[in-house]
């Protein structure tokens, strides 16, 4: 009879900074933008830039930011993600650690967490639905690296994506469908993803068809015709070309066609945080609003919803 190995899972995001403030945003945002795969500017040309000009001017602004989304068990991405980290391991029965490509907890504490539990294979779940070189890759990236520093290294096994997952499109048709049923159904609904740069999906990287195909399913499963719903990119950074349409840009002109009730999703987001906190429910309101509209409905994140943590139990069930 087979020894089975004892299996645990580490759920992966992104990272946030330890605090709201100055220093604990230019330390995280040090090490993000470090990463090849954010930044592929040769090193010589990017450090000073950033070093000299990009953190010290961005930082105080991006504290401030923070500090109007931080809650009181910390940063949202923190507090949620630790929510589903406990919600998954009560439906799993089986071990489950967090860990954040950049900032803590970091990749090596998850995985050595995990370890001590006597976990010999671990399976890794990037909560990005759709690919891209800029956040799965750079998981895998980071697990490489923190392999590295490791005696024995675990077995494990990479779900790579699943933007097209009946059940994640289902958690987020249930999330649209409560949110109207509780706030009303508006005009039209925005799904905004966060963008990269056009360059890197000139190059190859498949997000961009990614996204498309969660649109499309997302509206196919709550009848939305193709005039209901709209794709957009936010979170641009730096002169270069982003994936396009913009959110900010789509939210001036959508008053102009008739559409004054704006309901607006960011399906990228496994959990809530800055960029949906401040810059969608803050920043798009703002121009929305400004530029015609009279109501705009936030609708949040899965977070540790019911649906979203039965989506991750079944993706783990399916690579055990």
């Amino acid at each position: 009879m087979e020894n089975k190995k004892k299996q645990g899972v580490l759920l992966v995001n992104l990272g946030t900074p330890d605090a709201a403030t100055p220093a604990a945003v230019r330390r995280f945002l040090s090490e993000f933008l470090h990463d090849k795969r954010v930044v592929s500017l040769t090193r010589w040309l990017w450090c000073p830039i950033l070093h000299g000009v990009i953190l010290p001017i961005r930082s105080p602004k991006v504290a401030k930011l923070y500090q109007s989304v931080w809650m009181d068990q910390g940063s949202p991405l923190l507090v949620y993600s630790q929510r589903q980290v406990a919600k998954l391991q009560d439906k799993l029965q089986m071990p489950v650690a967090l860990g954040m490509t950049y900032g803590n907890p970091s990749l090596k504490s998850g995985i050595e967490a995990l370890m001590a539990q006597g976990v010999e294979e671990i399976i890794v779940l990037p909560l990005y639905p759709q690919y891209s070189g800029t956040t799965t890759a750079a998981v895998s990236d980071g697990l490489t690296k923190a392999f590295k520093q490791l005696p024995v290294i675990p077995g494990y096994r990479f779900i790579r994506d699943y933007y097209s997952h009946p059940s994640y499109v289902k958690a987020l048709a249930e999330s649209v469908r409560k949110h109207w049923r509780e706030n009303g159904q508006g005009d039209h609904l925005v799904c905004s993803f966060h963008g990269i740069p056009k360059r890197l999906a000139d190059q190859g990287d498949i997000y961009p068809q990614h996204c498309e195909q969660t649109t499309e399913l997302l509206a196919q499963e709550l009848g939305l015709s193709a005039d209901k719903i709209t794709m957009t990119y936010q979170s641009r950074f730096g002169r270069e070309e982003w994936l396009k349409p913009y959110t900010d840009e789509t939210l001036e002109a959508l008053p102009k066609q008739g559409i004054k009730k704006l309901d607006i999703m960011a399906p990228a987001f496994s959990v809530d945080c800055l960029e949906t906190l401040e810059e969608i429910s803050d920043q798009c309101k703002e121009t929305f609003i400004e530029a015609g509209g009279e109501a705009f409905s936030y609708i949040k994140c899965l977070n540790d919803n019911d649906e979203h943590i039965q989506m991750m139990a079944e993706l783990v069930e399916m690579h055990r």
